[in-house]
C-alpha cells in the first residue's frame, strides 16, 4: 500500500504559503452546499467548526458531554506556545519548529511541524480578540514563560488554566456559529462508528447517551477531532470520558493508525495513592518554571520520611540531590518531558523515591525566598490550592510530590500534509492524527496544535478537497452502507449486552491498565512487550466471556458506554505493543531498555527506524500490517539529543 504524505515542493519555509496559493477553493455560494460533521468539541474541534460555520459550510458538531465547555481541553493548565519573541531573548519560528522537531526526538515530519511553528503566532492574536485572558506584564503587554526542552519564554499562559480561557474563547466562537444556524450541536452523542460509501467518508453512526437511541448522520465529509487514548492504561491524567472509539472504528474501516507506542508519560503528576483510585490530576509543567525537584541523597533520610519521622523541611541542603540541575546542567528543572520522567523513574528505582517511594519533590522554597510568597500564588495560585485539596499538604510550606504518569499520546490516525487520513474524506485534528509531535511533545504544544489546525489549517485543506465535491447533492442516511453499519452496532451492543459474567467493566479495564503500564510504560523490553501481548489476547477472551453489563441499551447506561470503550482500548493495547516491539530503538516516549547509552539516554538507531510506523488492520484475528512512511530532514540536521 502506498501512502502520498502530499508534502508541498520548494524550501520549508516557504511550503504553506506555496500551498494555499496553488489549493482549490469553495466560493462562498458553494459552501452551503456542503456538510461537514466534526466529532469533539475540544479546542481542535470547537476552532474547525466556528472557523467553517463562520466560512459559510453547513456544519454539524457532535460533543460527547452536555456542553463543549467540558471536553478534556479544559484541563490544560499551563500554557500555549507561539514564537513572537516578546522577550526579546532570541526566539523565532525557526527555533519553534527546531526545538519540536528535537523535543520528539526526530520522529515527526518537518513539513508539518515547520507549518505549526508558522502559524503559532496568529493563534495568540486570535485569542487576544476573543477575550482570553492572558496573563500581562506591570506594563500590560502579555507576559511569557518557560517551558522544557526550550531555552527561552514563548508560553503564554492564564495561571494554572490555560487550557479552559482558550476553550471558553474558542466555546465563544462556536456559541456564535449556533446562533447564526450555520453550525448544528449535538450533546451526549458517542460516535459509534464511520460510514464509508465508495471508500469515501460520508457520515457516522452516533448513540444518543440519554435515550439509547442509535443515529444517522449524513455528510460530504467528516472531521474527527476527539483527543487522545491514555486512558488506555486506565489511570491517566486525562479525563474519564476519553476514548479511542471514534479513532478506532476508522481504523477498522481502513485509517492506517500511526506511531500508536509513542505515548508521554508527564513527570509532574500527584502520585497514585490507592487501589481505587480512577485517574489521575497532574501538575502543570510550569511549575517547573521556580519548583526544583530533589530527592534525599542518603538512603537513612528516605527511610525517615516513608516513617513520618522527619518532614522534608529538615533534610540540610547539602543533603538533597537535585538531580535534574546535577544531570542536565544547561536545562535543568525545564528538560523535555520524557527526560524528566525517566530520571524520576531511575531516582525512584535506586531506592531515594519518598512517599511510597514512587515520588520526589518540586519545591518551591528557594522561588519563595527570591519572589515572595504572593507572586508564587498569582503565578501557580489555583494549583497550589488543587494539590492542597487532593494531598492535604500545604505546598507553599512543604514540597509537592510528583511522579510520571500517562498524560498525552503523540501517535493517532495517520494524516497527510492536508491532515487527510487514507481514508478520503476523513480528516483528523488534533490529538488525535500524529503528525506534529513525533516521539515526545513539549509542553504547551498540545494548545498549539490544536488551534492550529482547526482555525489555520484546516479550513484550507478541507476546501482543496471539498472542491471537488460541490457537485454531489446532500447525502442521505438512506444509503445501504448506513443501514449496514447500523446493524453491526446494534449487534455489537447486543452481544455486550449478552455476555453477563461477573466481572465489571472497571475490573477488567484496571487490570488493563496493570498490564500496559508493566509492559508498555516508561520501560520496555522484548520480553515484556511479548509477554504483554499474550496477557492482553487473553484479557479479550476474558472481557467477552465474563463481563457484565447491568440494564438495558434503550436508556441511559453508564456501564454499556464504558464497555464499548474497554472492547476498543483492549484492541488498542496489543496495537501498541506489537509497534513498540517492532520498534527496536529508543526514542522520545518510547524507551527499550535494551537501546540505551551508557549514561542511560535514549538511543536510537536512525539508519533503520527514521520512519512513521503505521498499522493497517488486516482482520480480527490477524497482526496488524505495517506501512512506512520514510521521514526526511532536509532543514535539520540529525543528531542526538542533548540537554546538558
Amino acid at each position: 500500500m502506498d501512502i502520498n504524505a502530499k508534502i508541498p515542493q520548494g524550501p520549508i519555509e516557504s511550503k504553506w504559503t506555496k500551498y494555499k496559493a496553488d489549493a482549490k477553493l469553495v466560493s462562498p455560494a458553494n459552501r452551503r452546499k456542503i456538510d461537514i460533521i466534526i466529532v469533539g468539541t475540544g479546542l481542535a474541534g470547537a476552532s474547525a467548526a466556528a472557523s467553517l460555520g463562520e466560512m459559510g459550510y453547513n456544519v454539524k458538531v457532535f460533543c460527547y458531554q452536555d456542553s463543549p465547555r467540558r471536553a478534556h481541553s479544559i484541563a490544560a493548565q499551563g500554557g500555549i506556545n507561539a514564537a513572537k519573541n516578546y522577550p526579546n531573548d532570541g526566539d523565532n519560528i525557526f527555533r519553534l519548529f527546531f526545538d519540536t522537531i528535537k523535543g520528539g526526538d526526530y520522529r515527526s515530519r518537518e513539513a508539518n511541524v515547520y507549518r505549526l511553528a508558522e502559524v503559532s503566532n496568529h493563534i495568540i492574536d486570535q485569542a487576544v480578540a476573543q477575550g482570553v485572558p492572558f496573563a500581562r506584564e506591570y506594563g500590560g503587554f502579555l507576559d511569557n514563560r518557560s517551558f522544557g526542552g526550550a531555552q527561552v519564554s514563548r508560553t503564554f499562559y492564564a495561571r494554572g488554566q490555560t487550557g479552559q480561557q482558550l476553550l471558553l474563547g474558542a466555546y465563544s466562537a462556536l456559541s456564535r456559529q449556533i446562533a447564526a444556524g450555520t453550525v448544528e450541536l449535538l450533546t451526549r452523542r458517542d460516535i459509534v462508528d464511520i460510514v464509508l460509501i465508495d471508500g469515501k467518508a460520508r457520515g457516522v453512526i452516533a448513540r444518543n447517551l440519554i435515550t439509547g437511541e442509535i443515529e444517522r448522520h449524513a455528510a460530504h465529509t467528516v472531521v474527527l477531532g476527539t483527543g487522545g487514548y491514555g486512558n488506555v492504561f486506565y489511570l491517566s491524567t486525562n479525563a474519564k470520558g476519553s476514548n479511542v472509539t471514534p479513532v478506532w472504528k476508522a481504523y477498522k474501516k481502513g485509517a492506517l493508525f500511526a506511531n500508536p507506542a509513542f505515548t508521554q508519560i508527564h513527570p509532574t503528576c500527584i502520585p497514585v495513592h490507592g487501589d481505587y483510585q480512577s485517574k489521575l490530576t497532574l501538575m502543570s509543567e510550569s511549575l517547573r518554571n521556580d519548583g526544583r525537584i530533589w530527592v534525599p541523597k542518603k538512603e537513612e533520610d528516605v527511610q525517615k520520611l516513608r516513617n513520618k519521622e522527619i518532614r522534608p523541611r529538615d533534610i540540610p541542603e547539602e543533603d538533597r540531590d537535585y538531580y535534574l540541575e546535577r544531570r542536565y546542567p544547561a536545562f535543568g528543572n525545564l528538560v523535555p518531558r520524557d527526560v524528566a520522567s525517566r530520571a524520576a523513574k531511575e531516582r525512584c528505582d535506586a531506592g531515594f523515591g519518598v512517599y511510597t517511594g514512587l515520588a520526589v519533590y518540586l519545591d518551591f522554597k528557594d522561588a519563595i525566598e527570591r519572589l515572595g510568597r504572593d507572586n508564587i500564588e498569582k503565578k501557580y495560585g489555583n494549583l497550589f490550592q488543587m494539590y492542597e485539596k487532593i494531598v492535604d499538604e500545604n505546598p507553599y510550606e512543604t514540597p509537592m510530590m510528583i511522579y510520571p504518569a500517562v498524560h498525552y499520546t503523540m501517535g493517532g490516525l495517520w494524516v497527510d500534509y492536508e491532515l487527510m487520513s487514507n481514508i478520503p474524506g476523513l480528516f483528523v485534528i488534533g490529538e488525535a492524527n500524529f503528525s506534529d509531535h513525533g516521539a515526545n511533545r513539549l509542553g504547551a504544544s498540545a494548545l498549539m496544535q490544536g488551534l492550529a489546525d482547526g482555525y489555520f489549517v484546516l479550513p484550507y485543506t478541507i476546501a482543496n478537497y471539498l472542491a471537488d465535491e460541490i457537485k454531489i447533492p446532500h447525502f442521505t442516511t438512506d444509503a445501504p452502507e448506513f443501514a449496514e453499519a447500523e446493524k453491526e452496532v446494534k449487534d455489537s451492543i447486543s452481544k455486550l449486552m449478552n455476555v453477563n459474567g461477573k466481572r465489571s467493566v472497571d475490573d477488567i479495564h484496571k487490570e488493563l491498565g496493570h498490564i500496559m503500564w508493566e509492559h508498555c510504560g516508561m520501560g520496555r523490553t522484548e520480553e515484556g512487550l511479548k509477554e504483554g501481548i499474550q496477557k492482553v489476547k487473553e484479557l479479550k477472551k476474558e472481557f467477552w466471556s465474563n463481563v457484565k453489563v447491568p440494564g438495558t441499551a434503550e436508556t441511559f447506561n453508564e456501564e454499556l458506554i464504558k464497555a464499548g470503550h474497554l472492547a476498543d482500548f483492549i484492541e488498542l493495547g496489543e496495537v501498541m505493543m506489537q509497534d513498540a516491539l517492532n520498534r527496536e530503538e529508543s526514542c522520545g516516549g518510547h524507551y527499550r531498555m535494551e537501546h540505551q547509552t551508557p549514561e542511560g539516554e535514549a538511543l536510537r538507531h536512525d539508519d533503520k527506524f527514521t520512519y512513521v510506523a503505521n498499522w493497517k488492520f488486516t482482520g480480527e484475528d490477524s497482526p496488524a500490517e505495517l506501512i512506512k512512511e520514510e521521514l526526511k530532514f532536509e532543514a535539520v540536521e540529525l543528531k542526538t539529543r542533548n540537554y546538558k
